[in-house]
C-alpha cells in the first residue's frame, strides 16, 4: 500500500475522464460568399450548413485541469436536388489541430469549436 502512495505521488494523480458532451459546436465557412457561421450539432439529430448535412455522432472536452482538447465525431454528407446524399466525411475532428483532420470540400469548410452538455442557440449563427 505504501509503494501504491508513493507511485502515485511521483507520477500525480490519475488523469481525469473527458466530459462527454450532447452538443457539438462547430464553425462553418462558405468560401463562396466568405461568410462565417457558428452552430450547434445535438449529438445524434442531423443539422445543415448550406447543402452539406452534420450528424455529430460523439464530442467529448478534456477536463480543466488538462491541456485543451475538444474532439467530435462527425458524419458529413452534401444534399443534392438531382440525386441521392453523398457522404463526405466520417471521422474524428480536432478542436486544437482542424488541418489533421478535416472536410475537404470546393465551396465549405467545417471544424469543431467546443462541446457543450445543453444547445444554446437554434440554427446557425452569421459573423
Amino acid at each position: 500500500m505504501l509503494r501504491l502512495a508513493a507511485a502515485v505521488a511521483l507520477i500525480g494523480a490519475a488523469p481525469a475522464a473527458a466530459q462527454e458532451g450532447r452538443v457539438a459546436v462547430l464553425q462553418g465557412l462558405d468560401k463562396v460568399t466568405a461568410r462565417t457561421s457558428t452552430f450547434d450539432a445535438p449529438v445524434g439529430r442531423p443539422v445543415s450548413f448550406g447543402t452539406l448535412r452534420i450528424v455529430s455522432r460523439h464530442c467529448r472536452k478534456r477536463p480543466p485541469e488538462e491541456p485543451p482538447e475538444t474532439t467530435a465525431f462527425l458524419e458529413i454528407a452534401e444534399i443534392r436536388r438531382d440525386g441521392p446524399a453523398t457522404e463526405l466525411f466520417s471521422g474524428w475532428m480536432f478542436a486544437s489541430s482542424p488541418a489533421l483532420s478535416s472536410l475537404e470540400h470546393p465551396i465549405y469548410d467545417v471544424w469543431v469549436v467546443d462541446c457543450r452538455t445543453a444547445s444554446t442557440s437554434e440554427g446557425a449563427t452569421s459573423r
